[in-house]
């Protein structure tokens, strides 16, 4: 995997990771959860190499080698993506995000239709306040805490972050296997995105309690929604919501899995992208 550091006309860099391919792979942007780097997903190698998948992919702003971005919104990823694609020569391009990337690769669905074949996300947000949806049940406290604080300001979650605590019990007991397990990755891509401070971790919480900037109805791509049902962080109703107001999306509900453990079946999901971004 290649990393490098794409510097843009606003001034800000981009830390950009690639993993190379041949010229008819399909290339996949992975977007990263909250608080994450960008590395893409190493438990999925095995799967892309077989499926014939490059990925590609960048630490939000505010992670990693990453410019910070406090005014960023979800939409905003979607100019990134674009620059980031261009800089590679890549003109079309599948995307797939798990937990908070959800949104980001929805957001780039719905604003960059001509580039992107396909989205899948994965235990991902419904806009907040989403109408019919009521958005904090089923979330584990210490999660809707967070994003609580989020709705009250930046003020608000900075004083948040500042005293916040790891809780274990947001995590199923399947979760808490995929972590000591196959999984176990998170570990190498969580502790670097916070090692310079809850920055990244705030704007993202921040841009999933604002107004995103973009429709997820207009994703007219096919979406795959794949979501645990005993997930404790992102209830699974919110990929519920979300599946039911895109024209051309799938549900997966799996109903022993969490927030972590869903991504047991990420292979298959990866699978059914590239079979639709190809088809």
């Amino acid at each position: 995997m290649v990393e490098r550091d794409l510097e843009l006309d606003d001034g800000r860099t981009l830390r950009v990771y690639d993993t190379g391919g041949a010229d008819d792979h399909l290339v996949v942007f992975w977007h990263h959860g909250t608080p994450n780097v960008g590395a893409p997903p190493e438990p999925l190698f095995p799967a892309a190499a077989r499926l014939g998948v490059r990925w590609v992919s960048y630490d939000r702003p505010g992670y990693g080698g990453s410019t910070r971005r406090p005014e960023r919104t979800v939409a905003s990823v979607a100019a990134d993506v674009s620059r980031v694609a261009d800089a590679l020569g890549v003109a079309r391009f599948a995307v797939m995000g798990h937990s908070g990337g959800g949104p980001h690769a929805l957001a780039c669905g719905a604003l960059l239709p001509q580039r992107v074949l396909g989205v899948v996300s994965v235990a991902g947000l419904a806009p907040f306040g989403a109408d019919g949806l009521d958005w904090f049940a089923g979330m584990a406290e210490s999660g809707a805490a967070g994003l609580r604080a989020a709705a009250q300001g930046r003020a608000a979650k900075e004083r948040y972050e500042a005293t916040a605590a790891y809780d274990p019990e947001m995590f199923t007991p399947a979760d808490h296997a995929a972590l000591a397990g196959p999984w176990s990755w998170f570990e190498r891509v969580v502790g670097p995105a916070v090692a310079a401070g809850p920055g990244g971790l705030v704007d993202d919480d921040l841009s999933f309690v604002a107004p995103w900037g973009c429709d997820p109805a207009r994703v007219g791509a096919p979406a795959l929604f794949l979501h645990g049902a005993r997930d404790r962080l992102v209830p699974s109703s919110h990929s519920e919501w979300l599946a039911s107001r895109l024209p051309a999306a799938e549900l997966r509900l799996r109903p022993d899995d969490g927030h972590i453990s869903v991504l047991s079946a990420a292979d298959d999901a990866l699978k059914w992208l590239v079979d639709h971004a190809r088809s």
